[in-house]
């Protein structure tokens, strides 16, 4: 009698035992899970009502159905729905805007969306989700006007533009080329004004350059600066290298890089210092000079530059270098500044002032200052000997801020004068010339300022 109640008490707690982990089993299994769809939209609370907006319904169990509806503020419309007879675990909607869109003048409007998944949870019903998002409606584009340029721009050189830009939602402006580099703008005169010096890299074949003005929704305005193109050759020089060169100054410059550590060969040697370690530095110069401010300015004023007293020109800018060895082709790059010499260890004063951004050592071009002098336009000082100034610092117009040398890569004493619009290498010549900064840049400063305040 005992053992029948004892079997039996087993068998109960057994049942209960199966009870209750089924009861767990379903309770913990996909098929009753408790989390509620998830829904996404991509946007920044704009919408231009072309470009669809991208939305995307998670869930565990899958989605049963959906809905997503435009609420106005007199109106409510239904433009997507759908039911599954497979539940998606995973459902992306191009939600376009509707046919009727043109007549929509509300300024804002909410975009509604209902999922309900397939769970058994919640008396078989599923789980359900509702996420509303607000969105400002922009169907403009902003308002963009060319209002004085300069009226051309030669291979290797700069030009200047001033345009209008306007729109209540307005995001971001800037001046695509045709090579791929953007030229940021600045703020220039009164609101709604903006400037940018421009450059033509001595090393692509043509130049093309369009204003772009973006707002918040995606809408994109643009106009083409009309500029005259100046074609200018450069000069190619054929350079061949000697052996004394190799074993001097190349295998002196090889035990300063990293790059040439354990290279034993002096033309594998030259050739990562010409390339390699040279476009390392150059990335350097690059980063540095690209900057702008982004603070409003009401002029512009150069002097022409010309740091080096009583010098003569002993390298010009844009200088095409191929480099060979006994017939054979070892290497090649462009020469993207003005070697200027005098007197060893000359005085080195700049005609402008501005903020010094850089004053360390950089490889070929050694000891190397380098003065923003506002828009975006800089000025660098190659090869000094020594240098008087710190980053950070302010000079004055005809500081004395180095002297010259032939550190870095440099065969003798002389000063390497490289002149940069926003990370771009131009020609010294053109802001060493009073008469092309005078029509180019002042006078199309003037034109500008006039033309704003008639309108």
């Amino acid at each position: 009698m005992y053992r029948k109640k004892n079997k039996s008490s087993i068998v109960v707690l057994l049942l209960f035992g199966l009870i209750i982990g089924g009861v767990l089993y379903l309770y913990n299994s996909v098929m009753f899970e408790r989390n509620a769809p998830e829904i996404t939209m991509e946007n920044n609370g704009y919408w231009n009502m072309k470009k669809p907006l991208n939305i995307i319904i998670n869930d565990q169990s899958g989605i049963k159905s959906y809905r997503v509806v435009l609420k106005t503020a007199n109106d409510e419309t239904s433009l997507y729905s759908e039911q599954f007879i497979t539940p998606q675990g995973s459902v992306n909607i191009k939600l376009e805007s509707p046919r009727n869109a043109y007549a929509i003048k509300d300024k804002s409007i909410k975009i509604i969306i209902e999922a309900i998944d397939a769970s058994k949870w919640n008396f078989l019903k599923g789980n359900s989700s509702t996420k509303q998002f607000s969105l400002n409606i922009d169907k403009k584009r902003p308002q963009l006007s060319t209002v004085a340029h300069s009226y051309k721009i030669t291979k290797g050189g700069s030009a200047l533009v001033v345009f209008k830009a306007s729109d209540e939602n307005l995001q971001d402006m800037f001046i695509q080329t045709n090579f791929g580099k953007r030229f940021q703008v600045q703020p220039f005169y009164k609101d709604g004004y903006y400037i940018s010096l421009l450059a033509w890299p001595v090393t692509e074949v043509s130049f093309k350059a369009t204003i772009v003005a973006r707002d918040y929704a995606g809408n994109t305005s643009k106009t083409y600066i009309p500029l005259y193109l100046k074609e200018k050759g450069y000069r190619v020089s054929n350079i061949k290298l000697s052996d004394k060169f190799l074993k001097g100054k190349i295998a002196e410059l090889a035990e300063e890089f990293e790059e040439t550590q354990g290279v034993e060969s002096s033309l594998e040697q030259f050739k990562i210092i010409n390339e390699d370690v040279r476009e390392k530095n150059e990335k350097l110069i690059h980063d540095i000079t690209s900057k702008i401010s982004d603070e409003m300015i009401s002029d512009f004023k150069m002097n022409k530059m010309y740091p080096l007293k009583n010098a003569q020109v002993v390298a010009t800018f844009g200088d095409h270098r191929k480099y060979s060895y006994k017939g054979d082709y070892i290497s090649e790059s462009y020469h993207l500044g003005l070697d200027l010499a005098s007197n060893a260890m000359a005085k080195i004063k700049p005609q402008n002032g501005g903020e010094v951004v850089y004053s360390d050592y950089n490889g070929i071009y050694g000891n190397m200052p380098v003065i923003h002098h506002g828009l975006g336009l800089y000025t660098l000082y190659g090869h000094c000997a020594s240098v008087n100034i710190s980053s950070g610092d302010e000079v004055i117009a005809k500081s004395y801020i180095a002297n010259t040398g032939k550190s870095g890569y440099a065969m003798g004493d002389h000063l390497h004068f490289g002149v940069l619009v926003q990370g771009i290498e131009v020609r010294p010549a053109e802001w060493m010339d009073a008469t092309w900064i005078k029509l180019n840049i002042t006078n199309v400063i003037k034109n500008a300022k006039e033309i704003i305040n008639r309108g």
